[in-house]
């Protein structure tokens, strides 16, 4: 029986593999730089350059084989101590993974032609290997196969490093889709409950049968999410030859140290968190890093370090992005925002409202335009990118001793834990991360119009928006209304509903073209009667409860 091959099923696999095998050499070359005696490291690189011409050549791309061919011997020569590592040759060969990221795509999709810039590394890396030959003939080194192999110990790192975990690639509208189905399971076993509800008498075994369905559709549920976890360490890796080549441009020396790397986050927060992640990292390099004299006069190491952190915390995973630079210079922050009249010459601020200007749009302390910053684009990017993801975003910074920056995000997306409230004939719900506690609207404050205003709560003022205001919902408001207390970056507002109905789990689907940008939504779902809910986006609420309890106090 002829067995049928399945070519494009092997080109895409031979795709994955070498974008993989690629990215594992690019950070064994940065650990090289500054290690460069370790063998083990060495011994690393080859393997991944010796398999990708052999996994190259039986593919048929002979351009992409003889030009990791190269760069193989060059390599052979550093096993054999011919050749010295350096910063120039770790650059080359940096260049040579960058052009290997998009000669093998380019030799999948069928053009495999040679481009000019490539051909030039390759004469770079023809010279280096010519030169390196009659160096080691000079000092009578045999150019053989024969070489010492590494010890057992070693051998066993470096298969540990390479395998890194068995893994199963599922295709990302398959989960969609999964997340959708069970989405709808939910919707439907919803229904069914309130039918079966209302006639209990005559359904109790049907309400016990429900109830194991109930189970079986929770378990189903967490299997999907698991599915969908992934390990933030490969993107923690990405920054490691991002601060290297950064950080050589600028006259800096700086590494990247990673904690965590195994916690496991939401594929679809991992896809959100790329754009700030890279802001907060080029901006730690910038701003905190100092040169390696002014380092070293202050009695530091002269190489920097930017830290990536991660673990999970309840339900949200908290990321942390940590420099041991030069800190927040928070008279110049202040001088700045007076500057730009975001505050005024008498207004006093705390750190934490300090260091919550930097976030500000356009704001920058940049003296001067760089590659890097002064642009005053950045930190409220950040800010917006992860309070779109139901996050927050806080600074610490010591003068002198480097900055941090605290990341709160929810594990996952796809589903919410909320509390439903109610609005005339509308239903909302506030996601329960975020709620801490709910407490009746005192009488005075039933019969003020503007749909803000500011109560007692323990000796402390607490802001509040109406929601019925907030969307100029009809009818008129009951004789007893509720405070809902939330929660966003270390302050507490209060939001104004009819009817709390209770905790409930959410489906979370996306809103409409009709409703992108609706203030203070950020999402829908459906009920177990089938009806369509807003889910309320806090941070966006807080910011139009800042303005109301300024014209409250006014008004007061």
């Amino acid at each position: 029986m002829r067995m049928e091959i399945d070519l494009e099923a092997i080109l895409q696999t031979f795709l994955v593999k070498s974008e993989e095998q690629l990215s594992l050499a690019e950070e064994a070359l940065v650990t090289l730089e500054t290690r460069p005696e370790d063998q083990e490291t060495v011994e690393l690189i080859f393997r991944v350059f010796h398999t990708l011409k052999g996994d190259a050549s039986s593919l048929g791309f002979s351009q992409v084989a003889e030009f990791v061919h190269v760069a193989e011997d060059i390599l052979q020569r550093l096993r054999r101590r011919t050749l010295c590592v350096t910063s120039n040759l770790i650059t080359l060969l940096l260049k040579t993974v960058d052009a290997l990221h998009e000669m093998v795509p380019d030799a999948v999709a069928g053009f495999e032609e040679i481009q000019p810039a490539h051909a030039e590394l390759m004469k770079g890396l023809g010279a280096i290997r010519t030169t390196a030959t009659e160096e080691a003939a000079a000092v009578g080194v045999e150019p053989s196969e024969g070489q010492e192999r590494p010890k057992e110990r070693s051998r066993k790192k470096i298969q540990a490093l390479t395998n890194r975990g068995r893994t199963l690639r599922v295709d990302i509208e398959k989960l969609d889709r999964m997340v959708n189905l069970s989405g709808e399971i939910t919707v439907a076993q919803g229904r069914l409950r309130q039918v079966l509800e209302t006639r209990v008498q005559k359904g109790e075994e049907a309400l016990e049968a429900q109830g194991q369905v109930d189970r079986l559709c929770m378990e189903l549920q967490e299997q999907i999410m698991k599915v969908r976890m992934i390990p933030i360490g490969p993107i923690f890796r990405q920054y490691i030859r991002t601060v290297r080549d950064l950080a050589q441009a600028n006259g800096k020396v700086a590494r990247v140290a990673i904690e965590g790397e195994d916690v496991e986050v939401d594929m679809s927060v991992v896809e959100h968190l790329k754009d700030p992640l890279t802001h907060m990292v080029r901006n730690a390099l910038d701003h905190g890093i100092e040169p390696p004299d002014v380092r070293k006069a202050s009695g530091k190491d002269p190489c920097g370090c930017i830290t990536l952190r991660t673990w999970h915390d309840a339900g949200s995973i908290v990321i942390q992005v940590a420099d041991d630079g030069a800190g927040l210079n928070r008279q110049r922050i202040l001088e700045r925002a007076l500057s730009r009249g975001m505050i005024s010459e008498s207004q006093i601020l705390s750190q934490e409202e300090t260091y919550r200007l930097v976030f500000e749009p356009g704001f920058s302390t940049a003296q001067a335009v760089t590659e890097l910053s002064g642009r005053g684009v950045g930190m409220d990017v950040v800010r917006r990118n992860i309070e779109a993801l139901r996050g927050s975003v806080a600074i610490e910074s010591r003068e002198g001793e480097g900055t941090t920056i605290n990341i709160r995000l929810p594990l996952t997306l796809a589903i919410i834990e909320g509390l439903r409230v109610g609005v005339g004939e509308e239903t909302y719900i506030i996601p329960l991360d975020a709620v801490i506690e709910c407490l009746d609207l005192p009488e005075e404050e039933r019969h003020r119009a503007n749909g803000h205003g500011v109560i007692n709560l323990r000796g402390k003022p607490l802001p509040y928006l109406r929601l019925r205001d907030h969307f100029s919902l009809a009818g008129a408001a009951p004789p007893r209304e509720n405070v809902v207390v939330v929660k966003h970056e270390g302050a507490q507002v209060g939001i104004t509903v009819d009817a709390l109905h209770g905790e409930s789990q959410a489906v979370i689907k996306p809103l409409g073209k009709l409703f992108h940008g609706l203030p203070g939504v950020a999402g829908s779902t459906i009920l177990g009667n089938g009806r369509v809910v807003l889910i309320l986006d806090v941070p966006t609420l807080l910011q139009e409860m800042v303005g109301g309890e300024a014209q409250a106090l006014g008004n007061a």
